[in-house]
């Protein structure tokens, strides 16, 4: 039976935090300033009509067809198995390196429905000693799911969804993209630049806008002022 593809950590994450991504947009049903799409076949990208700041996966998938397309393997793979949540969870278990400590659940994607989110919840469960986190816009499914949460799952709410209200009363750490580390500073938010808020963190925090984003929007403006300043703010994209 084939497996799905997990990857290894890049320039902004630890080479021992394994990853795995699915098709960005089409999987994150909960985006909304962020909403992007590469189109599988040709890679073009499309953007939502609320779209602030364009989707780093997205533009990742635009650029490099072997990464879209090890993205939509692994969509696929879980679509064979109907999306039953046991299902899904032993396809992952099966394709997860036992040697793997720390796993990064979407580099690209989301829980794009609570039988998916489940599988996940069962294979950390079944999983005790790894660390798994995750970024998630789908705080509804989060919400609905909150008993079904292991201690070794660690979520941070990514701000800037559909569900946005629903974040203060969950009780979670959230992230929040920012144009600037001037504007991080006023929300009183450090920023993270390796993960480490994610996985080990307990405080919400701030991500510094990065990727490639659309020609004369505010959001390239921010990147264009972050390079004079010289602010790191960006990572490898393999």
């Amino acid at each position: 039976m084939q497996k799905l593809i997990f990857g290894k950590g890049n320039a902004k994450l630890s080479k021992e935090i394994f990853t795995f991504s699915i098709p960005a947009g089409y999987t994150c049903p909960a985006a909304h300033l962020c909403q992007s799409y590469a189109d599988r076949t040709s890679g073009k990208i499309k953007d939502g009509k609320h779209m602030s700041f364009r989707c780093f996966a997205a533009s990742q998938e635009s650029t490099f067809p072997n990464v879209r397309a090890a993205r939509w393997h692994n969509f696929d793979m879980l679509a064979k198995v109907k999306n039953d949540a046991f299902s899904m969870a032993s396809l992952i278990l099966s394709s997860l390196d036992m040697s793997a400590k720390i796993v990064r659940i979407h580099v690209s994607g989301d829980f794009f429905n609570s039988a998916y989110f489940r599988a996940w919840c069962y294979v950390a469960m079944h999983r005790a000693e790894t660390k798994f986190y995750a970024y998630t816009k789908s705080v509804n499914i989060v919400a609905d799911n909150m008993h079904m949460i292991p201690d070794n799952l660690v979520l941070t709410l990514s701000e800037g969804g559909r569900h946005d209200d629903l974040i203060p009363h969950l009780g979670i750490k959230s992230a929040k993209v920012v144009f600037s580390e001037e504007e991080a500073i006023a929300l009183s938010l450090e920023v993270d630049h390796d993960d480490s808020h994610a996985y080990n963190g307990t405080e919400s925090f701030a991500l510094l806008i990065h990727g490639t984003q659309p020609a004369k929007s505010s959001a390239s403006a921010a990147i264009k002022a972050m390079k004079v300043k010289g602010t790191k703010f960006s990572y490898s994209n393999k």
